[in-house]
């Protein structure tokens, strides 16, 4: 295990539990040898709710900063001195930079991260989407939608309780959220964009009904790769966004915000995850 302190050099990590499947020092250490920041590293640490505040409070001056995945994205925002209009927005913390005059800054790269991966597959604007699930990433999906869809967005949950969930978040972004049943969630297919935040397996059953014109899909999931829904949608000639296009574009924004570089090396972090992945 890494240590926490450092004499040389600056220091940054990955936190959450569990944390040994993480793909993100793999992107920030090519980010850092493309950049030639050979006095930098990037760690992972397995790190629970309970065990968060006395991490943070051990870390040294070395320490430029953190990416946090589950259960830590709410846990970190008390221990902040400040977050961003856009964590504020979902009340979800994925960065951490610490200043130089020793604050801690939060931001949610997660939302511009959806909107850049959408972007760079030609999804500037729709009418309307669908989200399906109803958790964590589909409030930081309604988030990203608030900025780029124009119409509707239909969320397809397993309960009424996920269903007022949505339509909560749904008012607080200001955007017009519709709820249906998980029965029904093949009918997603008929947006121009359908987002996938539900956990690996979930959506496998629902791969056979994918029509035969379809607009973009947008499955969070990166591994194993390609999906059932997502080989079935390439298979109709969708336009498909994946897990790892989300990770690598928040891995850049990170990598910006942490070192102050104006443009992380978008293309050698995304080799250097597709082949991570392939070894798996």
């Amino acid at each position: 295990m890494p240590t926490r302190t450092s004499e040389t050099g600056r220091r940054a990590a990955v936190l959450g539990s569990p944390i040994a499947h993480s793909l993100s020092p793999v992107l920030h250490r090519a980010a850092y040898a493309e950049l030639g920041l050979d006095d930098w590293a990037y760690d992972r640490f397995e790190v629970d709710e309970a065990a968060l505040p006395g991490f943070v409070t051990e870390l040294d001056a070395t320490w430029a900063g953190l990416s946090l995945t589950m259960p830590l994205k709410r846990a970190i925002i008390p221990l902040l001195d400040e977050i961003s209009d856009t964590a504020a927005s979902v009340e979800a913390v994925n960065t951490v930079v610490f200043t130089e005059d020793g604050r801690r800054v939060g931001d949610n790269t997660d939302i511009p991260g959806m909107i850049a991966a959408l972007r760079e597959r030609g999804v500037e604007k729709v009418e309307s989407a669908a989200v399906l699930g109803a958790g964590a990433t589909a409030s930081s999906a309604l988030a990203a939608l608030a900025r780029i869809c124009a119409g509707p967005v239909t969320a397809y949950v397993r309960s009424e309780a996920r269903a007022e969930e949505m339509r909560g978040w749904g008012e607080r972004l200001g955007v017009d959220v519709r709820t249906a049943g998980w029965d029904d969630a093949a009918e997603a297919f008929a947006s121009p964009l359908v987002i996938a935040t539900t956990p690996a397996g979930t959506t496998n059953v629902l791969a056979p009904a994918v029509p035969d014109r379809v607009g973009t899909l947008f499955d969070v999931l990166y591994d194993p790769w390609p999906t059932p829904l997502a080989a079935a949608w390439s298979d109709r000639g969708g336009k498909v966004v994946g897990g790892l296009d989300l990770l690598v574009h928040q891995a850049v924004l990170q990598v910006e915000q942490m070192t102050g570089v104006p443009r992380a090396p978008l293309a050698a972090m995304r080799a250097a995850g597709e082949q991570a992945l392939a070894a798996r």
